[in-house]
């Protein structure tokens, strides 16, 4: 039978239902929708002015949830190279450029898989962007067999 487990991971907003930040099962990671809300509640990329305008940055919440992700995944041993499929929820498809930009900074063609949609809305006004995710775990195989080369046929039969 398959071990599973829940992460709680330490120093995150704690999830707002009874739900892990992620879930172990063998060597899958299940990372619960993150986004870029802090242990106080408060929300990276969301700063009110002195007249109470709300300025909402995709980029500054794009690189925050993704920071967030990275540190869940290193509570289970995985790094963002580890990705393996990413679900991106945005409020707005307006902010897909900003987002985007900020995807590339840390992910090429090489990437995980993603797909990203528009929602109506998610759980609080202020959030822009919230990413769920998949990532499996590294093991000594894989990393062995990411240190042999390919070769191709043609080099085979020489």
């Amino acid at each position: 039978m398959t071990e599973t487990r829940g992460i709680l991971a330490a120093g995150k907003a704690t999830p707002r239902g009874r739900f892990p930040h992620a879930r172990v099962s063998g060597d899958l990671v299940f990372v619960s929708g993150t986004s870029s809300r802090r242990p106080d509640n408060t929300i990276t990329g969301a700063d009110a002015d002195e007249f109470g305008a709300t300025r909402l940055d995709i980029a500054v919440q794009t690189r925050a949830v993704i920071e967030n992700l990275r540190e869940i995944l290193a509570e289970a041993g995985c790094t963002l190279d580890d990705l393996v499929q990413a679900s991106c929820y945005l409020v707005d498809m307006n902010d897909f450029a900003g987002y985007n930009a900020v995807w590339a900074e840390y992910f090429d063609e090489q990437g995980p898989a993603r797909t990203t949609v528009a929602v109506h809305q998610l759980p609080h006004p202020h959030l822009r962007i919230e990413i769920q995710a998949i990532a499996r775990q590294p093991s000594e195989a894989s990393a062995i067999g990411a240190d042999i080369s390919t070769t191709t046929l043609e080099e085979e039969k020489k």
